[in-house]
């Protein structure tokens, strides 16, 4: 691996959905660098938080386009990683209040 794990995995996304699956399906999602692909991700999870992953889905997003009075822009564009690790392993993440 050229890049070191912690720059791969930018933050771990804490949305209810993902709250949801992280319970029922023993998955965790994160914001990942758009670049990454599924090996670079999964050796990254193993090593950063030292547990097994069974698979890696991933999903690109568009950046959107926003406006501020006449000036227009655009938010970066982002990919999302979901991780599903194997029975009996385990991230625990600070869940904010």
């Amino acid at each position: 691996m050229t890049r070191a794990a912690r720059e791969i995995l930018i933050r771990p996304l804490m949305t209810e959905k993902s709250m949801r699956q992280k319970e029922e399906q023993n998955t965790v999602a994160f914001k990942v660098r758009p670049d990454a692909n599924k090996v670079e991700i999964r050796v990254a999870v193993e090593a950063v938080f030292n547990v097994k992953v069974a698979s890696v889905r991933t999903a690109s997003f568009e950046g959107k386009l926003k406006r501020m009075g006449r000036f227009e822009g655009r938010r970066a564009n982002w990919k999302k990683a979901i991780v599903k690790l194997q029975p009996g392993h385990k991230i625990e993440l600070v869940e904010g209040a």
